[in-house]
């Protein structure tokens, strides 16, 4: 099970762009967001914020194996928003992921391949507002063990570079921690070779 897919690109935190053309306003929003509720959230927000916009137009992309994604052009020509804005999330390989670009719009009419290069270069010029970082994704378990083996427990955690969560000891030692999923199989085959100890996940 080692080299299992464990890690994908994201964003550090928000960033913004305003894009125009031909008098039409695209302001574009990108945040980092892990589950459709916070997806809601977002989009309820900044709704309110810009109430008075004409659209909210948007596309999202969550998870290691990117296969929740949703595309909205909110009004605009069919593909003509929502596609371009997936498709910077796509370039750059990102996940947990939601951009949105609120058009003002300005009188005069863009045209289909206008609109595209509009969403597509706020959203992208957005993305660039924010440092693009590395997810990890982490399986966590808790060991029980009698205090002797300590040390012998402590090495192993260390050499499979696990996180420590919780540590406590009172009649038997418990540690609580993380471990890349592609290192699980590894360590849970270290630690359950020794005897008289408990490995669960809680």
């Amino acid at each position: 099970m080692e080299n299992v897919k464990d890690s994908y690109l994201s964003i550090e935190g928000e960033g913004r762009a305003i894009f125009r053309d031909k008098a039409s306003k695209f302001l574009a929003v990108a945040r980092p967001v892990s589950t459709e509720e916070e997806v809601k959230e977002n989009l309820d927000e900044l709704r309110k914020s810009y109430h008075d916009a004409n659209h909210h137009c948007y596309a999202y992309r969550l998870g290691l194996e990117n296969n929740v994604y949703r595309i909205n052009d909110d009004g605009e020509p069919s593909g003509s928003a929502g596609k371009p804005i997936y498709g910077q999330l796509l370039s750059l390989g990102l996940s947990d992921v939601l951009v949105v670009v609120i058009r003002y719009f300005g009188g005069t009419k863009l045209g289909i391949p206008g609109l595209i290069h509009a969403y597509r270069t706020a959203a992208r010029e957005a993305l660039d507002q924010t440092a693009i970082i590395e997810k990890i994704i982490r399986v966590q378990f808790k060991v029980i063990f009698d205090y002797p083996m300590m040390n012998e427990i402590m090495r192993i955690l260390k050499e499979e570079r696990v996180k420590i969560v919780h540590q406590a000891a009172t009649e038997k030692c418990e540690i609580d921690f993380q471990v890349r999923k592609n290192h699980e199989e590894k360590m849970k085959f270290r630690l359950t070779q020794l005897k008289n100890i408990e490995l669960t996940k809680p």
